[in-house]
């Protein structure tokens, strides 16, 4: 037989944390639920928060879900799924050097994209096109950690991390855009940035990767500041964000305002690159070509579906009449979830006729 577990192991990792963190880190001991549950002997709530997202379904989807390039056949394009590993990695180098909680912003970063549609930015376009709800990705990852996962149960996570997971989102005018909030926690805020640190940098190399753009397109200003290799940039901006943010360690007195930020010129760099993303590679002609396709298609399955609830997976039909809610709002949480190959495989079934076999 073996060894009985040592007592305790929770609340000795929680003195821990209360003795080594920055006073300005978030405590699990501190965290909060909606409902109000044991804890775990050997797990903080933040490490639970990261493990109950790590095996939602909802998780798993996120390796067959678009990041840019729609359905990439390619093997080395990133996928949803591996942008939000680049995502956490960045995150907890941050927090680890500010001396914040790393389980928190690792729980924050394995959740933020929950909610994206299939086909990326397009195919949550297309879904707020013909929801009369609007949608948008931040949102719809807050409501499956709270009440699609577990067939309607939600995840039951901890507050902050359903805080962050809902206000890294931000708009197209800047990185450290406020359209959806500031986290309160420090922990959460560095997933906003550390979100637009991993995609900036590596839909740069998926796009020199597909040919859209070249090394030498990029804004040369930007490169001399914060490095032409890949590594280079990130190493540049995490290291900025560090420095900039020694504060937060607990050493220096808080700026009137606790938001974590980059120092103004590595800022500037990186919002010009993202600007020329934006200009160049998100809304260039090649990449959007197919998006007509996927605005097709959304569009049927979204009026196949309201016309056929029936149709939905029974776990849908259920929440959605649990809740009361119109039957628009359980198509749209079925589009959702759908990885890009499910959703081409369900329009092929509905729109696209058989060949006849004897």
């Amino acid at each position: 037989m073996s060894a009985p577990l040592p007592a305790a192991i929770r609340e000795q990792q929680e003195a821990l944390e209360a003795q080594i963190l920055s006073p300005y880190a978030a405590l699990s001991a501190h965290a909060e639920r909606i409902t109000p549950e044991d804890e775990c002997a050997i797990r903080t709530a933040f490490q639970r928060d990261r493990d109950r997202i790590i095996h939602s379904k909802s998780f798993r989807r996120l390796k067959h879900k678009t990041q840019v390039f729609i359905a990439p056949q390619g093997d080395h394009y990133r996928t949803r799924l591996t942008h939000t590993l680049e995502v956490t990695q960045i995150a907890r180098t941050i927090a680890r050097a500010l001396h914040l909680n790393e389980d928190l912003t690792e729980a924050i970063g394995m959740g933020h994209d929950l909610g994206h549609a299939p086909f990326g930015h397009t195919g949550e376009q297309a879904l707020a096109r013909v929801y009369p709800e609007r949608f948008r990705h931040n949102v719809q990852s807050l409501r499956i950690v709270e009440v699609l996962e577990r067939d309607g149960a939600g995840l039951n996570l901890t507050s902050v991390v359903r805080e962050g997971i809902y206000k890294h989102s931000k708009s197209h005018s800047s990185i450290n855009a406020q359209a959806w909030g500031t986290a309160s926690t420090l922990e959460g805020q560095i997933i906003k940035v550390a979100d637009s640190v991993a995609y900036i940098n590596h839909d740069i190399d998926d796009a020199i990767r597909a040919g859209l753009i070249q090394l030498a397109d990029l804004p040369q200003d930007c490169l001399a500041l914060l490095g032409t290799r890949h590594s280079q940039r990130i190493h540049t901006m995490v290291a900025d964000l560090i420095q900039n943010n020694w504060w937060a360690t607990g050493a220096a007195p808080p700026p009137t305002e606790q938001v974590l930020t980059m120092s103004q010129p590595i800022l500037d760099a990186t919002n010009t690159l993202r600007e020329f993303m934006y200009r160049e590679v998100y809304l260039n002609r090649r990449a959007k070509e197919e998006d007509p396709k996927v605005n097709v298609m959304i569009g049927l399955l979204y009026a196949h579906f309201v016309q056929h609830p029936d149709q939905l997976p029974p776990e849908l039909r259920r929440i959605n009449e649990q809740r009361g809610e119109p039957i628009e709002r359980a198509v749209v949480d079925y589009i959702a979830g759908m990885t890009d190959r499910y959703a081409i495989k369900k329009f092929e079934e509905l729109y696209v006729p058989r060949t006849w076999m004897k």
